[in-house]
């Protein structure tokens, strides 16, 4: 049997360990997913479609760029230029797609996800313009300046786009990273206090 003072300290001392302060953690806003969308995400393999698709298309954007810019610059290079849009444009329209597959799985909506509504809004501006591209190329819509000058704007609004995303993603890792320190926090802090009250 215990004794009242011994129950006592015990209690105090928990108290005391439970008003310990706590690491702070960055407020990274509400979670982007359920447990079960997080689940969900990690299972399915247009999660892994999507971190192939995304970095090889910025790698086609900085290609592209290139050769459009010196196209504007120096006037040389207009076909090269030309391709270099559109095969940006091609993997633009695949990763749209595969990315509507993906939301389908884990939030069960093809588009506009709460989790990605913005990003995904500014996505179908970034259609638009590349769309504009193509319809202009393929008719013969414009000259050949002002074509590669509207896919100048096609990619401005793609870079803005792929930072939105990746500033996103950015956030979700933090939470993942507050959500396990937090359990471990609780573990550390809990665990003690528990021990002490066992022993007493």
């Amino acid at each position: 049997m215990s004794h009242p003072l011994a129950s006592t300290a015990s209690t105090a001392s928990s108290a005391s360990i439970a008003s310990l302060p706590r690491r702070p953690q960055a407020s990274v806003g509400k979670a982007l997913y359920t447990p079960q969308e997080r689940a969900r995400r990690d299972a399915t393999r247009w999660t892994l479609v999507q971190g192939v698709l995304a970095p090889l298309q910025f790698l086609v954007f900085l290609v592209s760029l290139v050769l459009v810019l010196r196209f504007l610059w120096t006037g040389a290079g207009e076909q090269a230029a030309a391709v270099s849009v559109l095969i940006k444009t091609l993997t633009l329209y695949t990763i749209m797609l595969t990315g509507c597959v993906w939301e389908k799985v884990v939030f069960d909506r093809w588009l506009f996800a709460p989790a990605f509504f913005w990003e995904d809004v500014f996505s179908m501006a970034v259609l638009a313009l590349h769309t504009a591209y193509l319809m202009a190329w393929f008719s013969g819509w414009m000259d050949s300046r002002s074509q590669m000058l509207l896919a100048l704007a096609a990619y401005a609004a793609y870079a803005i786009n792929a930072t939105q995303f990746l500033l996103k993603l950015r956030a979700a890792r933090l939470q993942g990273v507050n959500a396990r320190t937090a359990t471990a926090d609780g573990a550390a802090f809990s665990g003690p206090a528990a021990a002490k009250e066992v022993r007493s």
